[in-house]
C-alpha cells in the first residue's frame, strides 16, 4: 500500500533523487517526454536536505520505495537551485488578484514526479491534497511553473485547482505559471 507522508530521513531524500534521475528531460525518450512528462531540475542530497529543512518534501512511499515526490520551496530558498532563480524572478514581477505576488506568503512547488509504474492510480492528487494540508494554514497558495510542452503535467495540475495566471518565453522553452489558490477550496 503507498502511503503519502513528509519526507523525514535521509533515505526518503535518496528515494527523490532516485526517481527523479528515472525522469530527467536527458534521461528519457522523446516519445517518453511527450506522453508521460518530465522533469528538467536535477537536485543533490544536501540541496534536498536543506530545503526539506525549511518546510518538508512531501512524498508518496510504497513500502521503502518513494514513488511520488512534491518538492516545497518557500522565499527563503528561492536562491539555493540556480536553475529556478529566474522563475523566482518571473514571481516578483506578477501580479495575482490585484496584489503582487512577492507580497504573498507562497509555497513554490520545486518540481513534482510521479513513478512510472504509479502513474494513473491517483497519487498526483493524494500528494497535492497532503501538500495542501501540510502548509495552507501558513502559506496563502501554491505556485510554480510548468513547461508548456509538458502537456500531461500542465493538465493535471489544472485538474487539482492549479489556474494559469502568465506565460513567458526563456531560453529553453514556453512556460505557464500557475497557482492553486487554497482559498478557493
Amino acid at each position: 500500500m503507498v502511503n503519502v507522508c513528509q519526507a523525514k530521513t535521509e533515505a526518503d531524500l535518496q528515494g527523490i533523487l532516485d526517481l527523479q534521475e528515472e525522469n530527467l528531460i536527458q534521461n528519457i525518450s522523446e516519445s517518453e517526454k511527450n506522453e508521460q512528462g518530465f522533469v528538467r531540475v536535477q537536485h543533490n542530497l544536501e540541496l534536498l536536505g536543506l530545503l526539506n529543512s525549511i518546510e518538508p518534501h512531501i512524498i508518496a512511499k510504497d513500502g521503502d520505495h518513494v514513488a511520488a515526490y512534491f518538492l516545497a520551496m518557500t522565499k527563503i530558498s528561492r536562491n539555493d537551485v540556480p536553475m529556478l532563480v529566474p522563475m523566482f524572478e518571473q514571481f516578483d514581477e506578477l501580479y495575482y488578484l490585484g496584489k503582487k505576488v512577492s507580497e504573498y506568503n507562497y509555497m513554490a512547488v520545486g518540481q513534482v514526479c510521479v513513478g512510472k509504474k504509479y502513474r494513473g492510480q491517483g497519487l498526483f492528487f493524494n500528494g497535492y491534497e497532503a501538500y495542501r494540508k501540510a502548509f495552507e494554514k501558513e502559506y496563502d497558495f501554491a505556485i510554480t511553473e510548468i513547461s508548456i510542452s509538458n502537456a500531461r503535467s500542465l493538465k493535471a495540475h489544472q485538474k487539482v485547482g492549479f489556474e494559469v495566471i502568465h506565460t513567458f518565453k526563456d531560453e529553453y522553452e514556453t512556460w505557464a505559471i500557475v497557482v492553486w489558490d487554497w482559498s478557493k477550496n
